[in-house]
C-alpha cells in the first residue's frame, strides 16, 4: 500500500504525485487507492491532472472513485474547467467523473459537449447528459441528440442509442422524426434507436443492417 504523505517538505501533495506518475502502474494504482481511501481535498488538482494523461484503464477507474470520494464543492468546479481542456482524455475523463458524481450543477457545461468533434469526448458527454439533464430538460436534451445520429463505426452509435434508451419516452418523438430524415444513415439509425427504446435486450447490431438496408434501398423496395 502506498502511504500517501500530505506534509512532506515538497508539498501537501508531492509524495503523491510522485506516486501517480511511477513507472508502474500497480504502483499508481495504489497510490490513487491511497488517495480515494484517505481523502483530502488537497489531492484534487493531482488527482484531475493524472486523469489528462493517465493511459491505464483500471488506474484511471481508480482516479475517478478517489475524486468521487472528494467533497463535490471542491471537485466540481476544478472538473467542469478541465472540460476547456484541449486534451480530448482530460476531457472525456473529467465527463465521466462528473457523471459518477451526479451534481446537476455541471450540466450546461456538459451540454456544451454533446456535438464534441471528438468521438470519445461526445460519447462521455452523451453519458454524462442523461445522468445530469434537469428533468424538465430531457426533450431538449432529445432534440440535441437525434442531430448526432449516424455518427461514427457501430460502437458509437450504440453508445447513442442508448443514451436515447435511458431518456425514455420522451426521446419517442424526435426519433419518429428522425425516422424520415432523406439522409438513409440517419434513418437507419433513427430506427435502430427506436426499436431499441421498445425492446432493450434486442438485438441493436441486427436491427441496424436491416434498418440500414431498408433506408438504402428505399422503403418501396
Amino acid at each position: 500500500m502506498v502511504v500517501v504523505n500530505t506534509t512532506n517538505h515538497g508539498g501537501p501533495n508531492a509524495h503523491l504525485v510522485d506516486a501517480l506518475t511511477a513507472a508502474d502502474p500497480s504502483a499508481r494504482l495504489r497510490a490513487a487507492l491511497a488517495a480515494g481511501t484517505h481523502p483530502d481535498p488537497r489531492f484534487t488538482d493531482a488527482l484531475v491532472e493524472r486523469c489528462a494523461v493517465e493511459p491505464d484503464f483500471f488506474v484511471r477507474d481508480m482516479l475517478t472513485w478517489a475524486l468521487c470520494r472528494l467533497p463535490a464543492e471542491v471537485t466540481v468546479p476544478r472538473l467542469v474547467h478541465e472540460l476547456g481542456s484541449g486534451s480530448a482524455q482530460a476531457r472525456s475523463q473529467s465527463l465521466h467523473t462528473l457523471s459518477k458524481i451526479g451534481d446537476r450543477l455541471a450540466w450546461p457545461a456538459v451540454s456544451a459537449l454533446l456535438h464534441d468533434g471528438h468521438d470519445e469526448v461526445a460519447r462521455s458527454a452523451w453519458r454524462a447528459a442523461v445522468v445530469l439533464v434537469p428533468p424538465g430538460d430531457v426533450a431538449a436534451l432529445a432534440a440535441e441528440l437525434v442531430t448526432e445520429l449516424g455518427r461514427g463505426d457501430h460502437h458509437l452509435k450504440l453508445s447513442l442509442s442508448r443514451a436515447f434508451v435511458e431518456l425514455g419516452e420522451a426521446v419517442l418523438p424526435v426519433l419518429d422524426a428522425a425516422g424520415t430524415s432523406p439522409d438513409p444513415h440517419i434513418r437507419a439509425h433513427a430506427d435502430a434507436t427506436r426499436r431499441l427504446c421498445d425492446d432493450p435486450d434486442s438485438g441493436f447490431a441486427l436491427s441496424l443492417e436491416m434498418a440500414k438496408r431498408v433506408a438504402v434501398a428505399g422503403p418501396d423496395t
